[in-house]
């Protein structure tokens, strides 16, 4: 009977999408990461790691902050919906690999603001002409949730990530060399934060992820995902 049934009722295709969907999903794709790139460059507690000693950096670079800020909010509004739109592109030949690169990079965008919120904090504090041991007290009494989605982030971005990379890597929907770079990418602006403090070698990776997304928008433009 079932079997009967499958063979009457048609399968259900997605819709096709639209010219005018592709045109802007594959804008959002690379703005996310350029974003996040120069938002890591420009960022003047980059290389601080006390309160006290962000508080300060902030306070003799506003302009600098205020950056921050702007490119940290038109990243949270472009990262999601652009690597779901490079999730179009591999899911048909590789779903396990692009599942799980979705299910980890998602929540790891959704919890940006997180880190946002001690940028926010440090203009805002600055800004009010509030102490800057005041601003540094509250920066250390940051609620668990902050220091959790900031957990979330650096795993999920990291680890999915690379995951995107290789589902691109074995679909050859981008060139090698870009599927190469994005794999590296988001490891490269791990080693750089961490362990180098290098905002150079930040720019360099988060670039990275920017142009594999950026030729991954080019695949996408050339017509309907698989």
């Amino acid at each position: 009977m079932t079997a009967d049934i499958q063979r009457r009722v048609p399968a259900l295709a997605p819709a096709p999408m639209g010219r005018a969907s592709r045109w802007v999903l594959a804008l959002l794709m690379p703005i996310g990461p350029a974003a996040v790139a120069v938002l890591r460059y420009v960022l003047p507690s980059y290389s601080e790691s006390t309160s006290t000693g962000m508080v300060a950096a902030a306070a003799a670079h506003p302009g600098a902050q205020n950056l921050v800020l702007w490119l940290g909010f038109l990243a949270i509004l472009t990262l999601v919906p652009g690597v779901l739109a490079a999730a179009q592109l591999t899911r048909a030949a590789a779903p396990r690999l692009t599942g799980w690169a979705v299910a980890l990079i998602v929540p790891a965008y959704l919890s940006m603001s997180g880190l946002l919120f001690g940028d926010q904090l440090l203009w805002s504090g600055n800004e009010a002409g509030v102490a800057p041991q005041m601003i540094a007290a509250v920066l250390d009494a940051a609620h668990p949730t902050v220091l959790i989605s900031i957990g979330v982030f650096v795993v999920g971005h990291v680890v999915g990530t690379v995951l995107l990379g290789i589902a691109f890597l074995r679909t050859r929907r981008i060139p090698v060399w870009a599927a190469v770079a994005l794999i590296v990418s988001q490891p490269l602006h791990f080693v750089a934060t961490v362990f180098l403090g290098s905002p150079t070698l930040d720019l360099i990776g988060w670039s990275a992820t920017a142009v594999a997304m950026g030729l991954a928008a080019r695949v996408l433009l050339r017509g309907n995902p698989a």
